[in-house]
């Protein structure tokens, strides 16, 4: 892959400083210091979702921060909709992976073809609210990604929500696992899913995610389960009649980085750079998905949309059912995992 650094060339004319004197000569120097700390180079990040996600509203946000705290030394180029993959989000964490691109961000179901212990945080209604799923994640869940991303020449820089997952379909409302049982909802693939839409008798099918409207209007399948963001971006509520908050799980976007890039090509002063303004988009996007949940459920219900929010006793009765399979997944995955996500 094509690299660019170009060297910075610096320099304080002596008309200059005949025009404007010592004192602005100092200050002159400074900021030329400031403007030559950070290579120039430009870095290829890619991402799975569409324009409007929110994995593309994070990389371009970080491209915007990075751009301007490094005086535009340092481009960031972001791909939306797995453009450089041909669209295949497998293939795209490979080109991550063996260093064809920089930078990307991808769910951790989608990274988890890496190593299966990265949907340790999906494990079934582990948390409860956004804040609980981002303490657990930084104190402790960032580390773990780290680890085992280390292993795959990737290196962590963080994570924002893709969302807690919800359950739309177009045949009735579901208010208990009996309703769930018998629909065709289409699930991105993996254990987790599978096993959670098994466990209430459904037909969970895998499919692509770029087929799901199509195959909603010609009822080959029922419904799907998806964030609230992605469901809205995706026009789902033109095609599903009925959506169920339950938070079933929470999935959140990984930051990552190609290490032998990282480590090898970048300066010191840039990884820094990169590292501090990775955290504040990913903080960004945290915020942002939190705050338009509420209006885009709203705007669901003016498109004739009918909204169940689950009582707590309606709740337990679906967690009981996953009740076993939840704790396979801990045994599973493991003791570590499950306590670096405060899983119990």
């Amino acid at each position: 892959m094509k690299k660019r650094v170009l060297p910075i060339l610096l320099a304080v004319t002596l008309v200059a400083a005949m025009l404007f004197g010592c004192g602005n000569e100092n200050a002159s120097s400074q900021n030329s210091a400031n403007a030559s700390k950070y290579q120039q180079i430009e870095l290829v990040m890619a991402v799975n979702g569409t324009d409007i996600q929110i994995d593309t509203l994070v990389a371009k946000k970080f491209s915007e921060l990075v751009w301007d705290a490094s005086e535009g030394n340092i481009e960031i180029v972001v791909f939306p909709n797995d453009q450089l993959a041909g669209g295949n989000a497998t293939k795209g964490i490979e080109m991550i992976a063996d260093g064809s691109v920089d930078l990307a961000a991808y769910a951790s179901s989608v990274m988890s073809v890496l190593d299966e212990r990265l949907l340790v945080g999906t494990i079934p209604w582990s948390y409860d609210n956004y804040q609980q799923a981002k303490d657990a994640i930084d104190n402790g869940g960032g580390d773990y990604y780290a680890q085992l991303l280390q292993e795959h020449d990737i290196t962590y820089l963080g994570s924002f929500h893709n969302g807690f997952r919800q359950l739309t379909n177009s045949k009735h409302p579901v208010n208990s696992p009996e309703d769930v049982k018998g629909l065709k909802i289409r699930v991105p693939g993996g254990e987790v899913y599978m096993g959670v839409f098994n466990a209430f008798h459904a037909d969970p099918i895998a499919m692509s995610w770029s087929e799901v409207f199509t195959a909603i209007q010609q009822g080959t399948i029922d419904g799907q389960e998806n964030g609230i963001s992605i469901t809205d971006t995706s026009k789902m509520y033109e095609v599903q009649d009925y959506l169920t908050l339950w938070n079933y799980t929470y999935e959140n976007d990984l930051f990552v980085a190609n290490s032998t890039i990282w480590n090898e090509y970048l300066q010191e002063d840039t990884r820094e750079l990169l590292q501090q303004k990775a955290k504040e988009a990913c903080e960004w996007g945290r915020d942002y998905l939190e705050a338009e949940e509420e209006m885009i459920i709203n705007k669901f219900e003016e498109h004739g949309m009918q909204v169940t929010r689950l009582t707590q006793q309606e709740m337990d009765a679906f967690k009981e059912v996953v009740a076993d399979f939840r704790q396979e997944l801990m045994d599973k995955y493991g003791q570590q995992a499950c306590e670096a996500f405060q899983i119990k």
